[in-house]
C-alpha cells in the first residue's frame, strides 16, 4: 500500500470516498450530521486547495491504482485565550471497508501527526461520531485522548 500526499489530480477520485463518510455520519445520526445533497461536490474545491497548501495535510492511500483510503487536515487558529494559537485539525480519516484493520488509518493519523509537528503545529485535534468506538480505539492508540465532549440541543 503506498500512502502518498495527494495533489489536485487526486481529487475526483477522492469524492467517491468522501461521499460514503459522509453518508456514514448520517447514518449515525441524521440530526447532527444531516448533509445537503452531494455533499462532495463541496468537498471538491475545497480538496483542491489542501492538496496545494503547505499548511494542510493531505494524504491518500493507495492499492493497485485505486484510491482506498484518505485524511484531510488543515492548521486552525484558536481563540486568543489560551496559549496554544492554532491547531491541527483532522476533519477527516476514511478507509474502504476491504483495507480496514491493515494499519492504514493509523499510518496516515500518525503522518498527519508528524507533517503538524514538522511544521510548528504543537496540538492535534479532531472529533468523533458517538456511534464511532472503532475510531476512537483507533486515535487512542495514536495518542489522542478524550478532551472535550460536544452535545447537541434543538431550538
Amino acid at each position: 500500500m503506498l500512502i502518498r500526499p495527494a495533489n489536485v489530480a487526486d481529487v475526483p477520485r477522492v469524492l467517491p470516498l468522501v461521499a460514503r463518510i459522509c453518508a456514514l455520519h448520517e447514518q449515525w445520526d441524521a440530526e447532527r450530521f444531516k448533509m445537503i445533497e452531494h455533499p462532495e461536490r463541496q468537498y471538491d474545491g475545497w480538496l483542491r486547495k489542501r492538496a496545494v497548501d503547505e499548511r494542510s495535510v493531505f494524504l491518500i492511500a493507495e492499492k493497485d491504482a485505486a484510491i482506498v483510503a484518505y485524511i484531510v487536515a488543515t492548521v486552525e487558529p484558536e481563540i486568543p485565550i489560551y496559549l496554544t494559537p492554532e491547531c491541527g485539525y483532522i476533519h477527516d480519516l476514511w478507509v474502504d471497508e476491504t483495507y480496514r484493520n491493515e494499519g492504514v488509518g493509523r499510518q496516515m493519523t500518525m503522518l498527519t501527526i508528524e507533517r503538524f509537528k514538522a511544521i510548528g503545529v504543537s496540538q492535534v485535534r479532531l472529533q468523533t461520531a458517538a456511534a464511532n468506538d472503532v475510531s476512537r480505539k483507533l486515535f487512542a492508540s495514536c495518542g489522542f485522548r478524550v478532551a472535550s465532549i460536544e452535545m447537541l440541543a434543538r431550538t
